[in-house]
């Protein structure tokens, strides 16, 4: 109530991000609104990158969101108690070569992955080759959990394998998260041991 409010659209960021700049420059105070957590995939960084290249006397404060990552593996049960990565499929500011490299070395790795922006109208092959690069390094029954719009009212989650991932619905608003050669099921949910059974012999 009372606030100014200004929107923009998607592939907007940069703009976005130089008026919010700006805006505080002249005295006012800003909140620049993003989804998820500010620092993970988001604008934290460009905000930064920008007030250096001006050499803004503005003071940034960062007020950490719920990552999608977090959100997610709430709704799976606990997917990520152990080491895990977060790649996004999104080649429109990294090249397809770089993010391929990348998903090698985490599956590679055994590393629990979360996989963002995995599928657009535009990008639909991205995921494919995802999987194929995983397939290649966890069995065909390793765990998946997708989830779409993640606490939203339209609220989609699965559990499934790597082998049948495709067959479920996977869009923009999803995040997909493989297990590694330890996670497993339990009543729909997703369960990566942290290694407590191997210690203290539960």
């Amino acid at each position: 109530t009372g606030k100014e409010v200004v929107s923009s659209e998607m592939m907007k960021e940069v703009e976005r991000c130089r008026l919010a700049l700006t805006t505080a420059e002249s005295g006012k105070d800003v909140a620049l609104v993003s989804g998820g957590d500010p620092g993970i995939y988001a604008m934290a960084g460009l905000v930064y990158e920008l007030a250096k290249e001006t050499n803004s006397s503005c003071k940034i404060e960062i007020i950490p969101g719920i990552a999608a990552v977090n959100g997610c593996a709430a709704r799976l049960g606990a997917p990520l108690m152990h080491d895990f990565a977060a790649v996004s499929l999104s080649d429109l500011l990294t090249p397809w070569e770089v993010i391929e490299k990348r998903l090698t070395a985490v599956a590679m790795a055994d590393f629990v992955t979360a996989i963002y922006n995995p599928r657009s109208k535009r990008r639909t092959d991205q995921i494919v080759r995802a999987r194929e690069i995983f397939l290649a390094h966890r069995s065909p029954d390793t765990p998946v959990g997708i989830v779409t719009a993640a606490t939203r009212d339209n609220e989609v989650v699965t559990v499934t394998t790597l082998e049948k991932m495709l067959d479920c619905q996977i869009g923009m608003q999803s995040t997909v998260i493989i297990g590694n050669s330890q996670t497993y099921t339990w009543k729909d949910l997703m369960i990566t041991p942290r290694g407590y059974r191997d210690k203290y012999q539960l």
